[in-house]
């Protein structure tokens, strides 16, 4: 089978990348001809890892191009002529690709498999500028609640209205959770299907020793929550004076996060990392006992917890989005109300001051990962859709 697999970056600064890279390997693994087609916009300094890449941007230009590419539609239209795919799996697609690449798809089988807000919210976090969580269609709305200005409502306009006018063209939608599914369906989008992130398999961390460490491993903006970490690890060290914080990733909001650091006299208590590729990230990470997911928002699917569970390590994460459905609350880590400093630090110091709980916790999420969340079981699982959707392909193979 012939699968084109569209997603707006292609380089591996984030989860939504790193699926897509996982979904073309898998395939190619199991005999199946599968290419990757993005923008050439890099977010982070690194190789694009794409089959056919089209203009993308990560200058102002790029409000534009989320609203039209026309870089996008004459490179797909190519692509489709030249490659002919038996199913094109789309992914992202709004914030550099744009929806008008989708009257091209017309004529082949293609689903949309969302990890994310996008097509529901500009500003994908489905959060207002009070904290709260919007419960508004994207229209006009936005703009009233503060979330866009107006050249962004404009933009919304013709995003929204391409959107709506061609996403029937998907024969079938396939979130990346049930809570994302639900959503979806609140605001109007059919989805057919769940299929959970899947992570490669890695050899677990070794026994825990040395002083405690916590760890974070995300993008610095608001929504992740990291001011609620720091907070708590203001308490940690006065009870764990040894215990220490990695944070690894960078963003909008590192300014803020370092100043943070420094008012709350963290220094000898946190180090930041800065980005890093999976690899180096994974080595960093290795002497963790305990992860925090400390989420504002309702993130669809954490990836960096299946990454982290994974590794045999213990999770504490927000108790909203996807995270409900992937950590075991009690034995897997820990599920604590989002944006609440003291219930973090609670269970933080628990896991801190008993090491024989966190390799225990670590060990059940790692087996729960085995099972359940690995790269294999996910690319077996869209096969499996594949085939509903693109019979004929599968019997060309």
């Amino acid at each position: 089978m012939r699968i084109l697999i569209v997603n707006d970056y292609g380089v591996l600064s984030g989860g939504a990348e790193r699926v897509s890279l996982i979904l073309r390997e898998g395939l190619r693994a199991r005999g199946h001809e599968s290419r990757l087609f993005t923008s050439s916009a890099l977010p982070v300094s690194s190789a694009n890892p794409a089959d056919y890449t089209c203009f993308g941007s990560e200058s102002p230009l790029r409000r534009v191009l989320q609203a039209v590419n026309p870089w996008a539609v004459w490179k797909m239209s190519q692509v489709l002529s030249e490659y002919q795919p038996d199913l094109v799996h789309v992914r992202m697609f709004k914030t550099q690709l744009s929806p008008f690449i989708l009257p091209l798809l017309q004529n082949v089988p293609c689903l949309y498999h969302v990890g994310s807000y996008q097509s529901i919210c500009p500003i994908n976090t489905k959060i207002l500028p009070d904290g709260s969580t919007c419960r508004h269609l994207a229209g006009i709305e936005c703009y009233r609640a503060g979330c866009v200005s107006i050249p962004g409502l404009l933009r919304i306009g013709v995003q929204h209205g391409a959107w709506r006018r061609w996403r029937g063209v998907f024969r079938l939608i396939v979130a990346n959770s049930r809570w994302l599914g639900d959503r979806l369906r609140g605001d109007g989008i059919e989805v057919h299907e769940i299929v959970p992130n899947g992570t490669p398999i890695r050899a677990p961390r070794p026994a825990l020793q040395g002083p405690p460490i916590v760890t974070y491993a995300g993008r610095l903006v608001p929504e992740k929550g990291v001011d609620v970490l720091l907070a708590s690890m203001a308490q940690v060290v006065r009870k764990i004076p040894a215990s220490h914080l990695l944070i690894a990733g960078d963003g909008p909001d590192r300014r803020n996060v370092e100043s943070q650091i420094d008012r709350l006299g963290l220094q000898p208590h946190v180090t930041m990392l800065g980005y890093l590729d999976p690899d180096p990230l994974a080595q960093r990470m290795a002497a963790a006992w305990v992860q925090i997911v400390p989420s504002r928002y309702e993130d669809p699917f954490p990836n960096i917890i299946i990454e982290t569970m994974m590794r045999g390590v213990a999770v504490i994460a927000s108790a909203t989005g996807g995270a409900m459905e992937i950590v075991r609350d009690g034995l897997t880590g820990y599920l604590v109300p989002p944006g609440d400093p003291s219930a973090l630090t609670e269970r933080l110091i628990h896991l801190l001051e008993n090491r024989d709980v966190a390799e225990q916790m670590g060990a059940a999420g790692r087996a729960v990962a085995l099972a359940e969340f690995t790269e294999d079981r996910m690319v077996d699982r869209f096969l499996a859709v594949y085939r509903k959707l693109a019979p004929a392909g599968e019997a060309r193979r």
